[in-house]
């Protein structure tokens, strides 16, 4: 499989050799390829626990927690086509490689739509993460959770008017992810909107003070609802970025799906997300500070089932290409969990990022 995969993007780097060679130095090549990769090491707080109740100490170790290659292509007609790989550790000492990306967005001249096949990005995750930047240290609290993935196989629709004062994105997919296969007949449907309510020096897609909104309604395979509504208020300018979300999950599943899907057991199971963050960055300064709380409970009507994660730390923008953070990750649960160790919850990280 690593063959396969070397073969195939070194085939898709030859493609784009002619391509390059036929353009002038002001002209931009048709297609690029690019990636970002993110490491860290790794300290447990605590003691480890292993097998017979052995105290195995605090473990620590240096890992790749992902590696994106991407293969971008821009054409002639508003046509733009994109493929990214994810490789990312299987938990063995070995990688799995898989398709993050895979699709074709047409944006017709003049217009403020954008029209997407394949496997696309979905509506929440990529805009949410756009806004923090702090990718590097983790996924957002709706996918931690295990409520959403960040693309599925579908058709969606971008939209922007005003100068981003107003950004949308509109999808049809088959809700199982991009690693979860094609499901079965019932499809999800997903739309996010971003309301700008006042303007700051960054006119990005997420900046300003913004209301945004989503709603996610879908089947599960086999039957039974998969909802999702979250409501977030955030600020973003150059110095300073605030948010703060709520979200409500529904999942309607048999008894033994709940268990499997840690949703608290139950047929029905209602949960909520709640989250706040905030990023400061020191004027003239490679430095910033980073917080996050987030409060997931799967099942309100369980008790006690909730669980809190605290993250605090402080960035160093090396370069334009390479980010360095050391953080704490402090995961508490209201109950004792029957399945996770200490040392799975109390982390302090050195994390990094770098692009190319």
């Amino acid at each position: 499989m690593h063959a396969r995969l070397v073969a195939a993007l070194c085939a898709l780097s030859a493609t784009a050799l002619p391509a390059l060679a036929q353009t002038s130095g002001s002209q931009a090549p048709p297609v690029t390829v690019g990636g970002v990769v993110y490491g860290q090491y790794q300290y447990n707080l605590q003691d480890s626990i292993g097998a017979g109740g052995l105290n195995t100490g605090k473990q620590n170790y240096f890992a790749i927690k992902r590696a994106y290659i991407n293969v971008i292509g821009r054409f002639s007609g508003g046509l733009l086509t994109r493929i990214t790989a994810d490789i990312a550790p299987a938990g063995t000492g070995n990688q799995v490689y898989r398709l993050k990306y895979a699709y074709a967005a047409w944006t017709p001249t003049n217009s403020s739509l954008t029209y997407k096949f394949g496997l696309i990005h979905t509506p929440w995750l990529d805009w949410e993460e756009a806004l923090w930047d702090y990718r590097m240290q983790g996924t957002m609290p709706i996918e931690r959770a295990g409520y959403a993935t960040s693309s599925d196989f579908g058709a969606g629709i971008d939209g922007h008017w005003s100068s981003e004062g107003v950004n949308a994105q509109l999808t049809l997919v088959n809700g199982e992810g991009y690693s979860g296969g094609t499901g079965d007949k019932g499809k999800d449907v997903q739309l996010r909107v971003s309301v700008r309510l006042s303007k700051t020096d960054d006119a990005s897609r997420v900046g300003g003070l913004r209301l945004t909104g989503y709603a996610g309604y879908g089947k599960r395979t086999g039957g039974g609802d998969r909802n999702r509504f979250i409501g977030l208020i955030s600020y973003k300018s150059k110095q300073f970025t605030v948010g703060g979300e709520f979200a409500s999950t529904k999942d309607t599943v048999s008894p033994v799906a709940a268990d499997s899907l840690n949703l608290g057991g139950g047929a029905n199971a209602t949960g909520t997300v709640l989250a706040a963050y905030g990023v400061l960055h020191f004027t003239n300064s490679p430095v910033a500070v980073i917080g996050r709380v987030d409060v997931s409970d799967p099942n309100t009507s369980t008790n006690p089932n909730k669980l809190t994660r605290g993250i605090a730390g402080i960035s160093y923008q090396l370069n334009p290409n390479l980010r360095m953070l050391a953080d704490v990750d402090l995961l508490s649960f209201e109950a004792t969990p029957t399945n996770t160790t200490n040392s799975t919850r109390q982390q302090a990280l050195v994390q990094m990022q770098f692009t190319f």
